[in-house]
């Protein structure tokens, strides 16, 4: 039976999702062991992945984030919800509201260790192209968050474009005014190489982000929160939504081609 799973961020510890007993699985990738936490008491599959590990330890230069979507592949994952924290770079978007993405941009498709962003490294009998004929986000899988969510997720009809910025500083105000000449509307540290990398393995993946901080050069937040408490103020509107995804959250078909010369 395939498993749905979550990837959640710095927002996030076990308390989060106190009202479900977790059960820590190791899964041995050939990249590394990989932690993930099955949740019981639910009626297919369900999984929890902690990106910064479980407590926070780890910077996002320091996720594994190729032993992640190994694990995830050996668990059956047929529908992967990536969760984060963002900067908003468009002022018509709100903060503290979940929002889906659309898109991603990755300009240079790497890596924090410089290498490729791929599960491909050496030549392999199952190594591939990936052919984005549906895109990186699962349109099923966003149309069946937006049917569960009811109307908790913020800004349905505006296209929400996300700029990979690999951690683990912030970025200049020069750089996001790049991001936002380039079409993107918000960005982080993360998401980007688990969505790229999941959908190597042949899982459908939606993302949902919650913005904390206007990053927007020369426009001062109207609300100067730190980021203790904007992370806070974020949390409880996202955490309804993860809820319902694991009551009622299930697998799609993969809408993307691995092409494979043989």
């Amino acid at each position: 039976m395939k498993s749905i799973a979550i990837i959640l961020g710095s927002a996030f510890s076990a308390e989060s999702l106190k009202e479900y007993e977790l059960s820590e699985e190791t899964i041995a990738t050939s990249f590394g062991d990989q932690a993930l936490y099955r949740i019981k008491g639910v009626d297919r599959p369900a999984y929890l992945l902690f990106r910064h590990g479980l407590p926070h330890a780890l910077l996002p230069n320091q996720v594994n984030y190729r032993a992640q979507a190994a694990a995830l592949k050996q668990a059956n994952c047929g529908a992967l919800l990536v969760t984060s924290s963002v900067g908003v770079m468009d002022k018509a978007l709100p903060l503290y509201r979940p929002m889906l993405i659309d898109d991603l941009i990755m300009l240079d498709n790497r890596l924090p260790d410089g290498s490729t962003c791929t599960m491909f490294e050496k030549p392999a009998p199952d190594h591939a192209h990936l052919v984005l004929t549906e895109g990186l986000f699962s349109r099923p899988l966003r149309q069946h968050l937006l049917d569960i969510a009811g109307g908790l997720i913020a800004a349905p009809g505006r296209e929400v474009i996300f700029a990979y910025a690999g951690g683990p500083r912030g970025k200049t105000a020069a750089e996001n005014r790049m991001w936002i000449r380039i079409g993107a509307n918000v960005n982080s540290m993360t998401v980007a190489p688990e969505i790229v990398l999941a959908n190597e393995m042949g899982i459908p993946c939606a993302g949902l982000v919650i913005g904390h901080k206007y990053s927007v050069p020369g426009y001062s937040n109207p609300d100067e929160a730190g980021v203790s408490e904007s992370l806070d103020r974020s949390r409880e509107a996202t955490r309804q939504i993860l809820l319902r995804f694991i009551e009622r959250g299930q697998p799609v078909e993969f809408g993307n081609l691995l092409y494979r010369f043989h």
